[in-house]
């Protein structure tokens, strides 16, 4: 299931159609797929996908921490095979790469949550399916099967919170995630500033992008998922939108007292996410969670919150082998992965990289990204001399090298480049603040 050769890793991806397929080829990494979603979104969507909040201190914390972290290869190891096959939480994948929740991922194509999740299957990974789907989660479980994992946000309400669960459960899902991190609704003043509110409210800004990208208006008013009715469905972005709003817009403080609540209601696997200190894992340990997700919301939420790799050390001590510790945010390529195994992760999850393989390709874009995640860990760990997910270790990564100061990826020199009236005027930063003031986990790093 998981095991590649030097010839594999030469490969680019899976098949698709013909026009799509030549496109896609042409797409080598994430970078790339991000600059091609770039150009197919009406600016104030691409901006809600690869935003943060505030001046994006923590967004871009994310990826340096990971820059910052040298790799020691292992020399005189054997890895003419490498496999990358391991368990989650007793579930096996082929990759330790899970796709994050992202919430209305229409936004990015029509397919949206239903083809995540058939590229997640294929992939033979978890997908988490958002809280905000613009999909009902039993129509995604139907459509696609597993594993899926299913995204809980609280809301006021205790009995819809119970009916939600035991809907989930009665489709198929054994795998509550629990999002702690967001106790009000973020206040992302990009957005805000594209016009971009819940509730949504058009704007001739809004109407003006839309006639600019007329292929992306056509596919989010009017693309089907290929579910049940086909497309130029009249109202299929109102459905979803309303699918959406319904569960994201009034949410809720999570207390100990509702895990210990939901954990009582829930007999599957309970895992826990927006984790970013160690010592708040032993009293989940005690309230019985399975698993914890070391995340800031992509720096989406608080910004100033520190990377996830910084902290992802702190909590996997903490854990002491009495759950599953996983990393979320700022994940881009396959040395990310292998740093985060070394430094004690089960897995991490993605989401921006997901989101802009979809709306460059739709559901063929998402197996693109896949395929070249996989042969980027399947490289990685090869060089630095680990043939299983087992063998990598701490000994894989040295001290953090912070002296010379953050080292700028592409993705964050490009948008540092652009000019805008909107630009945070943060020196080196972005010009992307983000969302609006009730969005969820979209756009996960």
């Amino acid at each position: 299931m998981g095991v590649r050769t030097a010839e594999d890793n030469q490969r680019g991806g899976p098949s698709v159609g013909a026009k799509p397929a030549r496109r896609l080829d042409r797409m080598h990494d994430v970078e790339d797929l991000r600059r091609a979603a770039r150009r197919r979104l009406p600016r104030a969507v691409y901006d809600i996908v690869d935003g943060g909040a505030g001046e994006e201190v923590s967004l871009h914390r994310n990826l340096e921490g990971f820059d910052r972290l040298p790799l020691r290869p292992r020399a005189l190891a054997d890895v003419t095979r490498v496999e990358t096959e391991t368990t989650v939480l007793g579930q096996p994948v082929s990759m330790p790469l899970l796709l994050a929740p992202c919430s209305f991922a229409r936004m990015c194509h029509s397919g949206a949550e239903i083809a995540v999740a058939r590229a997640a299957r294929r992939a033979e990974t978890i997908y988490v399916v958002p809280g905000g789907a613009g999909e009902r989660p039993e129509v995604v479980m139907r459509s696609a099967g597993g594993p899926l994992w299913y995204q809980l946000y609280l809301k006021p309400d205790r009995a819809q919170n119970d009916e939600l669960v035991d809907r989930v459960w009665t489709a198929g899902y054994r795998t509550l995630c629990v999002t702690i991190d967001t106790p009000v609704k973020p206040y992302r003043v990009k957005d805000l500033r594209n016009g971009v509110t819940l509730p949504f409210r058009p704007t001739p800004a809004l109407a003006l992008a839309g006639m600019r990208h007329p292929g992306w208006s056509r596919d989010f008013l009017f693309g089907g998922t290929g579910v049940g009715r086909t497309g130029g469905e009249l109202f299929a972005a109102r459905r979803a939108y309303r699918n959406f709003t319904a569960a994201v817009l009034h949410n809720r403080p999570v207390t100990g007292e509702e895990i210990a609540r939901l954990r009582e209601r829930w007999t599957g696997t309970l895992v826990v996410k927006g984790v970013l200190r160690g010592d708040e894992v032993p009293r989940m340990a005690d309230l019985g969670v399975d698993g914890v997700i070391v995340s800031n919301h992509v720096g989406r939420n608080l910004d100033g919150s520190p990377a996830t790799i910084d902290v992802l050390p702190e909590v996997v001590d903490a854990a002491a082998g009495r759950l599953e510790v996983l990393l979320d945010g700022g994940v881009r390529r396959g040395t990310d992965v292998v740093r985060a195994l070394a430094l004690g992760a089960r897995a991490v999850l993605v989401g921006r990289p997901y989101l802009f393989a979809l709306a460059a390709g739709g559901e063929a874009g998402v197996d693109r990204v896949l395929e070249l995640l996989r042969n980027e860990i399947v490289r990685a760990m090869a060089q630095v001399g680990a043939s299983s997910v087992r063998e990598v270790d701490r000994s894989h990564v040295g001290s953090p090298s912070g002296a010379s100061g953050p080292v700028r990826r592409g993705a964050d020199v490009d948008r540092a480049s652009r000019t805008t009236g909107n630009g945070a005027g943060r020196p080196g930063g972005s010009p992307t603040p983000a969302t609006t003031d009730g969005c969820s986990d979209r756009g996960h790093g």
